[in-house]
């Protein structure tokens, strides 16, 4: 019963979080990771029957396209914003179907019920730091550093993803550290603004 539980449950649930974080960074690249390891059976990757369609050869095609034209367009200034804007919409979206497509051993309507619980905050969270980072970034540099950025936050999708997929439970424990981190310095710089003015 308890490792019935932890399969449906609680291992993808861990994924689904940290395939979640990673999908805040990058609407393509986490379900385009995801999908290639239920192709391929990577580190035991199986999907909810009802998102197998992720994993056809069409769908991953398009999925790869998409996934590099992100990558190139967000290396370009005001491009950049522009995906940043749609971001809010399309990477909580992509968050809420990586983690629901985990959910493999529940009915479809559950499976997607809990893609939007852990999905959509997740990615959402990790989608604002981003967007931050990135106005930071623009009003400090005038947009010059925003390329490194862009290529560091890919490494971290891409990192993300790929560790919840083979150790869901450690890339869990990664994401809920790096949201603590992330909650502490927000409010470290809440703190100090009333005392600067």
């Amino acid at each position: 019963m308890e490792a019935l539980h932890l399969q449906a449950w609680v291992i993808p649930a861990f994924l689904g979080l940290g395939l979640a974080a990673a999908s805040g960074l990058r609407t393509f690249l986490p379900i385009t990771l995801l999908a290639l390891a239920a192709r391929f059976g990577l580190f035991g990757a199986t999907l909810n029957p009802h998102a197998a369609w992720l994993t056809s050869t069409p769908f991953l095609i398009g999925l790869v396209v998409a996934t590099i034209a992100e990558l190139a367009a967000d290396k370009i200034p005001i491009v950049d914003h522009f995906l940043g804007l749609v971001g809010t919409i399309t990477r909580p979206a992509a968050g809420a179907l990586a983690a629901g497509a985990v959910f493999a051993h529940l009915d479809p309507g559950t499976a997607a019920l809990a893609g939007l619980v852990i999905g959509v905050p997740t990615a959402l969270a990790f989608h604002a730091v981003q967007s931050g980072a990135r106005v930071v970034s623009t009003t400090t540099t005038a947009g010059i550093a925003n390329p490194y950025l862009s290529l560091i936050e890919d490494l971290l999708s891409g990192l993300m993803a790929v560790a919840a997929i083979a150790a869901p439970v450690l890339a869990a424990v990664a994401v809920a550290g790096l949201l603590w981190l992330l909650i502490a310095v927000r409010r470290r710089r809440r703190m100090r603004r009333p005392a600067a003015g």
